[in-house]
């Protein structure tokens, strides 16, 4: 994969260079202070009318079609860029975008080359004490996607593997399991597809390093499949939330322990509306997951935890028949969670081994309703709102 890789820069060379050439020109304006839009109503989305019935459908079928998750195979790509600059951009407030060049082979053995625009994201991972690497948003032109297993995507997240070590590879993986985990779970729940990127500079040509990313599907697309749209809503509660898809989103996060998220912040959720009106909460991003396990996580100081491989329950009080409703579809989709993490090739032993004795753990904690309401209806009080 690495030399079929290199083998395609030296067919792009000349493309490259064009390409530095055009980011230096253009590196004075896009680092220039971008004047704010004045930010709109987020309460002006929840009235907005919603279209014909036929629309709504359409559209959850093309974002169900996306070619990009179509597949289960890692994605082999390479990234052209001006890396070193790139890395340097860590102010979380920063507009720059930076070209670059994806390519990659399609399963014709044909070569696909997308001009494309990256900035970094994030604010833990994009800080240097946690990660030498930043992770990436991905913007493609849609003059240059058709046909490519990119149609239809505008923006994409990337998450990269934060350093370039062998033991992160590990980090990633575990990461990406999370996503089909939930899948598996809920079809209210981001999609992911594995990949394996090559970095390249752009102006010597040379590669940094291949290592394992994932693709996340867009929040609209999240959206589209559910028959809904995204409103930014922040500042709202449990009371606010469909019951069910709240409590079953809320076991996933405690199965996996992770406790970097919040509805009142609009941190690392995202909220669908229906034509009902009725609000979904959807998570992602959980690399700060004791599932994960990743070397730099540490649980917030309010929480009373000492570790993220703690778990800690952080959703609303529910009676045991309340819980038992989740806990049982979890259960159900215990043997295909298991086989996923079995399937998933890249893992080495010990991870495997780790990932798999830590959900079972949890499945223990769900498997009868004494155990329930002992672990999550006996003492259960609010947590602080963060």
């Amino acid at each position: 994969m690495r030399r079929l890789a290199l083998t395609r820069l030296g067919t792009t060379a000349v493309v490259i260079a064009a390409l530095v050439c055009a980011g230096a020109a253009t590196h004075a304006q896009q680092h220039a202070p971008a004047a704010k839009a004045p930010k709109k109503n987020p309460l002006l989305k929840l009235v907005e009318p919603w279209p014909e019935e036929a629309v709504l459908l359409a559209r959850r079928t093309e974002a169900e079609r996306r070619p990009l998750f179509q597949s289960t195979e890692p994605l082999a790509f390479t990234l052209a860029a001006d890396f070193k600059l790139i890395n340097k951009d860590r102010n979380p407030e920063s507009t720059a975008r930076y070209p670059a060049l994806l390519s990659l082979t399609d399963e014709r053995g044909r070569e696909q080359t997308i001009h494309v625009r990256l900035s970094p994201r994030g604010h833990f991972r994009r800080m240097a004490r946690n990660c030498s690497f930043v992770p990436l948003r991905v913007e493609l032109p849609a003059a240059e996607t058709a046909g490519t297993v990119f149609e239809g995507q505008s923006t994409l997240k990337l998450g990269t593997h934060c350093q370039d070590d062998k033991s992160y590879e590990q980090i990633t993986l575990r990461e990406y399991l999370t996503y089909p985990i939930f899948n598996i779970v809920t079809p209210r729940s981001f999609r992911a597809r594995l990949a394996r990127g090559t970095y390249v500079d752009a102006k010597s040509g040379k590669a940094h390093t291949t290592r394992y990313a994932i693709f996340i599907e867009h929040e609209n697309d999240v959206a589209r499949r559910m028959g809904g749209r995204i409103v930014e809503l922040p500042r709202t509660g449990f009371k606010d939330m469909e019951a069910s898809t709240l409590t079953l989103m809320m076991l996933f996060e405690y199965m996996i322990g992770n406790t970097d998220f919040s509805l009142w912040a609009l941190h690392n959720v995202r909220l669908v509306q229906d034509p009902a009106r009725t609000l979904f909460p959807v998570p992602y991003d959980f690399d700060l997951s004791g599932l994960v396990a990743a070397p730099y996580a540490i649980p917030e100081p309010r929480l009373g935890i000492r570790s993220v491989s703690d778990r800690l329950y952080r959703g609303p009080c529910r009676t045991v028949d309340e819980l038992e409703a989740a806990a049982s579809m979890l259960r159900e989709k215990r043997p295909d969670i298991l086989a996923l993490v079995d399937r998933t090739s890249g893992l080495d032993s010990g991870a495997r081994s780790d990932v798999k004795n830590y959900l079972e753990s949890f499945f223990k904690t769900i498997e009868r309703p004494a155990s329930i309401k002992r672990q999550f209806v006996d003492g259960c009080k609010p947590l602080p709102t963060m």
